[in-house]
């Protein structure tokens, strides 16, 4: 066959976002496709990306880059606190989160509460390389609404971690405030909740939304970024929130980074410090709902 018919015959997967930017990606194969209750899941393998998860066909993860998004969400918050016994991770079915969370000895205890099963069973079988951590004894999976179960749950934890897809479908409420509300509830006096918080190019209403909000609830916010490069515009955020008067740069234990033994692939001490050094335009549009960074207090 030639080169042109090669071609003709090629497998693109690809993500449409708002009808103003595409993301195509070349398929070598179709692993798993299926509806659940919620939405549409694909697992498919790729040519330059590895096997990558999709739902309504937006990307979640590839194998060549989850580990900076999922190092990130996770290692920061549990450098930034003293000693994180018992985490809470809303979303996040494929495991990536739970995997990096479950490197720090000192976590004792790591439910994942995930709505869609079909996602979880998906990436168990197919994406072994972020699912494995689910096996680990001290990960629960609960498979369920993390809206209810923050409403209604008498557990606290050191750390929540809202690993949640676009505030569309499903995960639309995990935007709100009566779900951050609930979510102060539960921490623990010195928690902290951090949360994914969209592009700060593409969705910037959406992040200013988000950031408003835990500014009405949460004694400090903060907005850290990272790049991706499966998602769309390549630079994203994530939000920092504390209940009591911790500070992702003065309480960052870098003799801890350094001394922990973490095989990192994205994270460290300096990444970590400059994640938090924001775009201007981005510092001036957060500025009425950012914290200051200076001197912190714990409880």
């Amino acid at each position: 066959m030639s080169e042109t018919a090669k071609k003709k015959f090629q497998l693109w997967v690809e993500e449409n976002h708002r009808d103003t930017l595409t993301l195509r990606f070349r398929v070598e194969k179709t692993l798993f496709s299926g509806e659940s209750d919620f939405q549409h899941i694909d697992i498919v393998e790729t040519t330059e990306f590895g096997k990558m998860l999709l739902n309504d066909s937006v990307v979640m993860i590839s194998e060549r880059d989850e580990f900076i998004y999922h190092e990130m969400i996770s290692h920061v918050p549990l450098f930034v606190h003293p000693a994180v016994r018992r985490v809470l991770v809303i979303g996040g079915g494929d495991g990536g989160t739970v995997r990096e969370v479950l490197k720090h000895p000192g976590v004792r205890h790591c439910r994942l509460v995930e709505i869609d099963p079909l996602v979880v069973e998906g990436c168990r079988k197919h994406i072994p390389l972020t699912a494995a951590a689910l096996d680990d004894p001290r990960a629960e999976v609960t498979i369920g609404d993390g809206v209810e179960f923050v409403a209604t749950t008498d557990e606290r934890y050191d750390l929540v971690i809202v690993d949640s897809t676009d505030p569309i479908g499903p995960a639309t409420p995990l935007f709100g405030p009566e779900f951050y509300g609930n979510v102060h509830r539960i921490l623990e006096d010195d928690g902290i909740v951090v949360s994914q918080a969209e592009s700060c190019l593409l969705e910037a209403e959406a992040q200013h939304s988000l950031i408003r909000i835990l500014s009405g609830i949460y004694e400090r916010v903060y907005v850290y970024n990272y790049v991706n490069m499966t998602y769309a515009g390549g630079l994203w955020s994530f939000s920092l929130a504390t209940k009591a008067g911790l500070c992702p740069l003065v309480n960052l234990d870098e003799e801890r980074v350094a001394s922990s033994g973490i095989d990192f692939r994205y994270y460290n001490s300096r990444i970590h410090r400059a994640a938090f050094a924001l775009p201007t335009f981005q510092a001036q549009a957060l500025a009425p709902y950012l914290t200051p960074f200076g001197e912190s207090r714990t409880p």
